[in-house]
Formats: structure tokens, C-alpha cells, sequence
């Protein structure tokens, strides 16, 4: 009997699982091709802004003039959201937006001053009550990384360019290199919100990447 329950639930997650590589990452690309659309024709239609708060911005983002802020930030929304939407170039675009929703973030929605985790837990909200309100920032942050990692999904452009390659189905690798990049990808962008852990795992990152490059040498 244990046998045979387990051999049910091996076969509905499999099933799952397959249905999953067509389904799971659609549901990511297609909420936030909307938000990230909407966010572009607001700034393609609005007023530039970021000249106010440019200070705000983190390095080197910061030292870059806003009218160029503005026109990089408008077009990596709308074209990083058709992307998005037809799941091509998807990891390069979910990153670019992923740093974009940080610079965001630490310029707009970060709390300007925080001692304890309990006074930054304060901003995780959807508010303008001058604790910072990060929360919908976060969330998009961690949709964004599943694409990132793990990319479009079989219902993609992504996919079929690269069945067209003939490239295969890429086999997981979760070596030293593996983990590198895994902490840049997390540290790069998170730098910007938590600077010493983020340049930490950055520079982590790097170390690891480092390392198995010698032990390959």
C-alpha cells in the first residue's frame, strides 16, 4: 500500500512538473509584462520626474543625467514587458528589470532611515505614511528571479529559438561556478537596498567563480 501511494504521488508531481515547464513561468511573464507595460506608458505619456530625486539614486545610477534615467528607465519597461510577454531574451530582461525595481526602490520606496529590522519591516507595505512602502518592489523582485534562474518557460520564443538551434534541453548544473553566479545575480541588485550584504554576496560571488575557474586551470 505505501508502495503504491507513493508510486501516485511520484506520478502526479512528474505530471505536474511537465505541465509546470509550459505553464508556471507564463503566469510570471504575463503579470508582470502588465505592470511593467503600464509603469512605461505612464513615463512614455508623463512628465520626467527623476530630476527631483535623481540624489536619490543609487551608484553610479546617481551620476547619470536624468533626462537619460528617464528615456533608459521608459524603454527598458515597455520593451523589457513585450519581452516579457513573448518570452524572448527572457533571463537578460528579467535581470534589467530586476535592477531597475531596485533603483526604484532604494530612490522611492526604501525607508530614508532605518536601525532594526523591526523599523524596515515597518515599510514593507503599500503606504505613504513615511516608513517607506517596498512591499509591491519585493514582490515583483521575487517573480522576477524565477525567470532569471530558471528562464521563460516551453511556451516561450526562448524555447522555440532554441529548439530551431538545435541546443537541447539544458541539463542542471549546481557546481561551484553554479553558486558564483547565483550570489551576483542576488548580491548585484541587492547592494543597492543592503549594501554590505549585497556587495557581500557580490563579492562572494565572484571569489566562488574564481575559484573553480583555478580548480579547472
Amino acid at each position: 500500500m505505501r508502495n503504491t501511494l507513493s508510486e501516485r504521488w511520484l506520478a502526479l508531481t512528474e505530471r505536474l512538473h511537465g505541465a509546470g515547464l509550459w505553464l508556471a513561468p507564463l503566469g510570471l511573464r504575463l503579470l508582470l509584462a502588465w505592470e511593467f507595460w503600464e509603469a512605461g506608458i505612464e513615463k512614455y505619456r508623463g512628465e520626467n520626474w527623476f530630476g527631483s530625486i535623481q540624489s536619490d539614486f543609487p551608484f553610479p545610477f546617481n551620476v547619470v543625467p536624468p533626462d537619460i534615467s528617464w528615456t533608459i528607465a521608459t524603454w527598458f519597461e515597455l520593451g523589457g514587458a513585450l519581452a516579457l510577454l513573448l518570452g524572448l531574451g527572457t533571463r537578460f530582461f528579467a535581470f534589467s528589470l530586476l535592477v531597475l525595481t531596485m533603483v526604484a526602490t532604494a530612490s522611492v520606496h526604501w525607508p530614508m532611515e532605518w536601525q532594526t529590522l523591526k523599523d524596515l519591516a515597518m515599510g514593507y507595505a503599500i503606504s505613504d505614511k513615511g516608513f517607506g512602502n517596498f512591499k509591491l518592489p519585493l514582490i515583483f523582485a521575487v517573480m522576477l528571479l524565477p525567470l532569471v534562474f530558471h528562464g521563460a518557460g516551453k511556451f516561450s520564443l526562448d524555447a522555440l529559438a532554441a529548439r530551431w538551434a538545435g541546443l537541447g534541453k539544458p541539463s542542471p548544473v549546481q557546481d561551484v561556478s553554479a553558486w558564483g553566479l547565483a550570489c551576483l545575480v542576488v548580491g548585484a541588485p541587492l547592494a543597492m537596498l543592503v549594501p554590505t550584504l549585497g556587495v557581500g554576496l557580490a563579492i562572494g560571488g565572484a571569489v566562488l567563480l574564481a575559484v573553480d575557474r583555478l580548480l579547472l586551470a
